[in-house]
């Protein structure tokens, strides 16, 4: 018997993030045991979980913090857990990344340091430069996440009003051996932007960092201008002797997850194509390209015939026009791509974050079926006005559309898929 459609959403989403659990996939990228210390160090979403791998799979005494977001504490014997928030820093995350720079200092070459990184570690890993207050780089976060601006983008501007980005903490650790261990949340994979690449070589520069601010029009406060036009010591670069001792190894990525979920549609009989693991732009527009190549298929069976299931990944931005509205970047897709299908015979999707938690708010994200719009608009509901408040959240919650996990304890970031189903039977 056919499996239901929402079922099979579920399914592949819970098959995305599962092929990123830490436990699932770190034992096989353990160094081997130092002559002298091993320090456990790190920070993202997924790091408490990370610790807690580490320690089930490491074979001699470990010790160390991490920092993760607020309520994704996992139980741990010797490596402490710190919670923080996330996307905004605050001072809980000052404090243990002072902690953590602490920790490294004076290390030995026969040490070694294993970093856990995931997504999230930007705002986690929160230590201003020397002149930069915390206020400072809380009031810019908040204005980079609404303007719209790309994770990449981002992580410029904050690796260049950091301590402890771009490399630095790597340089901090410097005699001792540092391998990273890391779960990819950003499009491509890029190690220098994962987590604002605490230990990786930066390619960016102030000039960028100041571009960035130009593009989206933000003034950020005095002491920011200033260190960002004095530029006082840049982050360090490529070929950078600090990096000779350092291995940066990606242990989960939104590709392997995407496969996983593929494989659950083809085991259920859809062809399943994979369209980019490294989808940006705004929510809605990203909706906009998905919707019309969902109705090609349904159309045309172009590109790929049904019934088919379409897969992306990536992360997606939301430009705040209107304040006031609840819901993350998935919902806000889900919204759109439903505005776009117009109740659409046979198509089915949903979108949510792998770390369970679709921006700030509860759910991991949202799915959409045929009646979707049918039903909002029975109980009055106008999907176009709640789109253009950014309240996608309501909106869902009204329909019984919201997916809601919990965290998840990892993060590969957007999981998108689009069934398409052969409408009717053929002889």
């Amino acid at each position: 018997m056919p499996i239901p459609a929402s079922e099979l959403l579920q399914k592949m989403f819970e098959a995305a993030t599962s092929a990123a659990l830490p436990e699932q996939c770190i034992a096989d990228f353990l160094p081997a045991r130092p002559k002298g210390r091993t320090l456990i160090i790190g920070a993202g979403k997924a790091a408490g979980a990370m610790a807690h791998a580490i320690e089930e799979h490491w074979d001699g005494p470990v010790e160390g913090l991490v920092v993760t977001r607020y309520g994704h504490r996992v139980p741990t014997k010797y490596i402490e857990v710190v919670e923080a928030s996330h996307p905004v820093p605050d001072k809980a995350g000052l404090v243990a990344s002072k902690r953590i720079m602490q920790m490294v200092k004076n290390l030995s070459s026969d040490d070694l340091v294993i970093n856990l990184i995931s997504g999230g570690g930007s705002a986690l890993l929160s230590l201003p430069a020397e002149g930069i207050s915390l206020a400072d780089k809380q009031s810019l976060t908040n204005d980079l996440l609404r303007c719209g601006a790309t994770i990449t983008e981002i992580n410029c501007v904050r690796k260049h009003l950091s301590a402890i980005k771009g490399g630095r903490l790597a340089m901090a650790c410097h005699p001792a051996k540092v391998v990273s261990l890391i779960i990819s949340d950003v499009p491509g994979d890029d190690l220098s932007s994962i987590a604002s690449g605490v230990s990786v070589p930066d390619p960016t520069n102030y000039a960028q960092a100041r571009e960035v601010l130009e593009k989206y029009a933000l003034t950020p406060t005095p002491s920011i201008l200033k260190l960002l036009n004095d530029e006082p010591d840049e982050t360090p670069k490529p070929g950078s002797p600090h990096f000779n001792n350092v291995k940066n190894i990606l242990i989960a990525t939104p590709q392997k997850s995407l496969e996983a979920a593929a494989k659950v549609a083809e085991n259920a009989g859809y062809t399943a194509m994979i369209l980019s693991d490294r989808i940006e732009g705004e929510a809605r527009d990203v909706a906009e390209v998905h919707g019309a190549i969902a109705r090609q298929v349904a159309a045309h069976g172009q590109p790929v015939k049904m019934p088919a299931v379409l897969l992306s990944g990536g992360e997606t931005t939301v430009t705040i026009r209107e304040k006031g509205g609840r819901g993350g970047r998935n919902a806000e897709f889900m919204l759109a791509l439903a505005i776009s299908l117009s109740g659409h015979d046979g198509i089915y999707a949903i979108a949510c974050d792998t770390d369970g938690i679709d921006g700030s708010e509860d759910n991991a994200g949202a799915m959409i079926m045929p009646d979707t719009l049918s039903r909002a608009e029975a109980t009055g509901l106008n999907a176009k006005t709640y789109l253009s408040q950014h309240d996608a959240y309501s909106f869902f919650e009204k329909t019984g559309d919201l997916v809601m996990t919990g965290p998840t304890l990892t993060n590969v970031n957007d999981f998108r898929a689009v069934i398409i189903e052969r409408i009717g039977s053929e002889e």
